[in-house]
């Protein structure tokens, strides 16, 4: 018998609001210890993969080397992680822990910021497209915290801003508000005015792909640029249920289960802030780049709610960081929760 119970309660009222009935409170409760108490599994999962990157990248002969696309998204690359003799992700006994960096983020449901498309983002995991900046590759787990089991075939939905911090779709403000100057105080601190969609073909460093066998999706893309006002970022949801479009290689959205934020520590920020094309962001000598601390809207702070911490862990892919960078996280995820999939601001 699990040491923790399995919550068959759903509250859709929890999607975007804290708990404020005691059924709530309780849920809420609940959910989150069944993360904490998950901690070492969940722990074991993200080394788990880690290893098996290390393996496809080093090489046989210990020499570093980059894989190509096609042998680093391999099934073999983690065919250990789910093998019969250990289950990574059975929960052992209730202990005295602290959840570590990647272990779960579960609660912080936080906003999906005015950048996200409906309709139109590619199934794929290479995302870069032709934007210039540093490799990037992501390891994303999903794990149900009801049940603290990898999650396959639900779909990881990403986005974020190119080197010089605009999104696809969004290079310019509005006519009338190109002279516009950042919010100066209160919790907007920094923030412009969202930039309209004028370019609709454009879908650089936007994606999604389902979790495999092993509850992960992993992407290729570039080191995020950033934009006033916000800490460097990127954005994602996760979708239980989605309807393929063959048509386009794109997706309908259906049962949204979690939308979040990642981020990055600032010391790799300021490395990469040096590096080209990061030092063309048209802000660099005048705002400058947010720090995670001055995060706009509290988002940054929000998403560190009860302890959970979205910051990737980030290793390097080479012997520098030019060489491109891999980062993990795992996200604990309510697979029960039913989320609005639209713009609240």
């Amino acid at each position: 018998m699990r040491p923790f119970v399995l919550f068959a309660i759903v509250l859709p009222a929890l999607a975007h609001k804290s708990a404020s009935t005691p059924e709530e409170k309780v849920l809420e409760s609940n959910l989150r210890n069944a993360a904490y108490h998950c901690t070492s599994a969940v722990a074991d999962f993200t080394a788990a993969r880690r290893r098996a990157f290390s393996q496809q990248a080093l090489g046989s002969a210990g020499q570093p080397s980059l894989p190509s696309y096609d042998e680093l998204f391999t099934q073999e690359a983690l065919a250990g992680v789910d093998s019969p003799a250990k289950e990574f992700l059975s929960c052992s006994p209730v202990q005295d822990t602290h959840i570590e960096n990647n272990t779960c983020v579960l609660t912080p449901e936080v906003t999906e910021g005015p950048y996200y498309h409906t309709a139109g983002h590619p199934i794929r995991q290479n995302i870069a497209e032709l934007q210039p900046g540093l490799l990037l590759l992501l390891d994303i787990g999903v794990i149900d915290v009801e049940t603290c089991k990898p999650v396959p075939n639900v779909l990881v939905d990403i986005w974020l801003a190119n080197a010089t911090g605009h999104y696809a779709g969004h290079p310019v403000p509005a006519p009338h508000l190109v002279d516009e100057q950042p919010q100066v105080g209160g919790a907007r601190s920094g923030l412009l005015s969202a930039f309209p969609r004028t370019v609709k073909s454009e879908t650089f460093l936007r994606g999604a792909w389902p979790t495999d066998r092993n509850g992960v999706a992993q992407f290729t893309s570039i080191f995020p640029g950033y934009y006033t006002g916000r800490a460097t970022h990127i954005h994602t949801k996760v979708f239980p249920e989605w309807t393929p479009i063959p048509e386009n290689n794109t997706f309908s959205g259906g049962r949204l289960a979690h939308v979040g934020q990642f981020f990055f520590d600032d010391d790799i920020n300021v490395v990469i802030d040096g590096m080209h094309p990061y030092t063309e962001n048209p802000i660099r000598h005048t705002r400058g780049r947010t720090r995670n601390w001055r995060d706009s809207l509290n988002i940054f702070g929000d998403s560190h709610k009860n302890g959970y911490n979205p910051i990737f862990k980030t290793h390097f892919l080479g012997g520098v960081i030019s060489q491109g960078l891999i980062s993990y996280i795992t996200m604990g995820v309510n697979m029960s929760a039913s989320y609005d999939n639209f713009w609240k601001g």
